[in-house]
């Protein structure tokens, strides 16, 4: 591997100019620049950021923990995670829990040893991990929450509100005539899915019914099982009009109606929550609850990168974004 030295040597100039035309290329000469790229060029120099960092005295990397990278919802918001990592020329290390506790737990412990600039993370519990995440903190390491509160007031977090979406969901399907709605998701430890639910049930007028049918997770496969439980009712006891806790769950209980020959929205109402790219490619385009994904994942980055560059006059907030409704075929 050839060194900043050979550079400099093959291309006549200090170790300093290259340094300079690497990391402040409007100090230098474009004549000179030119010279210095074209030696990086023969030599196939790359810079060594961990000793760049070392040099630094602090990391120029943020560790982000998602809940479960199967779920596009997550990749989106990453989007804007990276959308201002770049321009801070930062780099971004995503590990997924996968909603497991003790993954994540050890992917904290992890980050207690590398010393990122910061930490982003959805906790698989809202109030699980507070003893690692202080830690971190103690330690100089910044920590936001995104997707989720702050328990206590304690650090920054970005989120939606989802008791808001959940009563938009309600109000478009009764506003459409529906009384008998079902509620698809689970499991209830996730706050996502209770507030969800919470917001459903809030908009259900004394005539109203709703069914719950609790799934194990958010996945396409478990929706399919979702609507395959609605499916086999009697039609006198089955539900009008289903509101899944996210699109993928949405996405099955789409599925299940199709393959049983069950009309969407005539046989059975569906509405999503996300609004994935897959909510409006689906086969009857999926009405869903819509997210800002990027920005959320953009400004929970900014607010990391705020109280890392300044932490002395940092002070913590939480940022509640409002959801949108989405209508397409699959309830109209």
């Amino acid at each position: 591997m050839s060194s900043i030295k050979e550079v400099a040597r093959l291309a006549g100039v200090s170790v300093g100019t290259v340094s300079n035309v690497l990391n402040r290329p409007d100090m230098v000469a474009p004549d000179t620049r030119l010279r210095v790229r074209a030696a990086i060029a023969r030599l196939g120099y790359v810079r060594n950021g961990s000793a760049r960092q070392l040099r630094a005295g602090r990391s120029r990397t943020i560790g982000v923990v998602a809940l479960d990278l199967a779920n596009p919802f997550f990749i989106d918001v990453l989007r804007g995670v990276e959308t201002a990592a770049q321009r801070a020329e930062l780099t971004v290390m995503v590990f997924n829990s996968n909603k497991d506790a003790e993954r994540e737990a050890g992917l904290l412990e992890t980050f207690e040893e590398q010393r990122p600039l910061g930490v982003l993370i959805t906790p698989v519990n809202d109030s699980g991990e507070e003893e690692r995440l202080s830690r971190l903190v103690s330690r100089g390491i910044p920590v936001v929450r995104f997707d989720s509160s702050a328990p206590h007031s304690h650090g920054c977090a970005v989120a939606v509100d989802d008791v808001l979406g959940g009563r938009m969901a309600g109000r478009h399907l009764r506003e459409r005539g529906h009384r008998h709605i079902a509620f698809a998701g689970g499991p209830f430890t996730v706050r996502q899915v209770r507030e969800r639910h919470e917001g459903l049930s809030a908009v259900l007028s004394p005539d109203g019914r709703l069914t719950v049918v609790p799934l194990p997770d958010l996945t396409i496969a478990t929706g399919r099982l979702a609507g395959e439980e609605i499916a086999i009712r009697p039609p006198s006891e089955r539900p009008t009009a289903v509101f899944c806790a996210n699109d993928l769950v949405a996405i099955g209980v789409l599925q299940e109606m199709t393959q049983r020959g069950l009309r969407v929205p005539d046989d059975l109402a569906i509405i999503g929550y996300d609004d994935i790219d897959f909510a409006a490619a689906a086969a009857v385009p999926l009405s869903s609850i819509r997210q800002p994904r990027e920005q959320l994942g953009h400004t929970a980055a900014l607010m990391l990168l705020e109280e890392a560059n300044r932490p002395a006059g940092h002070e913590h907030r939480q940022v509640i974004f409002q959801p949108d409704l989405v209508e397409r075929a699959s309830t109209s």
